[in-house]
């Protein structure tokens, strides 16, 4: 087992815990605007996206982590497609609480999605672990696109 690089494994946590962070401001009010929408049923309450978020972008960092540290050729479109979808992670929360456009933000959500399941595929090839890292993700933005939906629905 390879002994772990604490600097660089801070480092590639603080990468999606900012561009989360960073998102996160630019997105307006996001409470104000969470309470007065009408939500579909199984909508949480707002302030578990405060717990959870942190929580997986931690995640993403480790699994970030495990593939930097990883040998081989397939490290560069796996990372490649990590940044991607991280991209397009931070343009979701913009789109739908600055700009209040439910219906572009779904279609960012399910592009998000695909984007993370093909990054997982990419991982899985190179490290199992950063794969399964990124499981929990991958759930929260599937139900993110449910939620996503029905707010565009219910909030014509």
């Amino acid at each position: 087992m390879k002994q772990i690089r604490w600097p660089r494994l801070i480092l590639l946590i603080a990468i999606p815990e900012a561009v989360g962070f960073l998102s996160r401001m630019l997105s307006g009010d996001m409470k104000t605007l969470y309470a007065q929408l009408i939500k579909p049923p199984l909508a949480p309450p707002g302030w578990i996206f405060g717990v959870v978020w942190p929580i997986l972008f931690a995640m993403m960092g480790i699994a970030l982590y495990l593939i930097v540290g990883a040998e081989g050729k397939r490290k560069s479109d796996a990372l490649f497609f990590f940044f991607l979808q991280l991209g397009v992670n931070f343009l979701w929360s913009i789109l739908f609480f600055r700009f209040q456009l439910y219906w572009a933000s779904l279609v960012c959500l399910v592009i998000l999605d695909l984007l993370v399941i093909y990054t997982m595929r990419l991982f899985r090839r190179i490290d199992g672990r950063a794969c399964w890292l990124m499981l929990p993700y991958l759930m929260w933005i599937l139900f993110a696109t449910y939620l996503n939906a029905g707010v565009a629905i219910l909030n014509k």
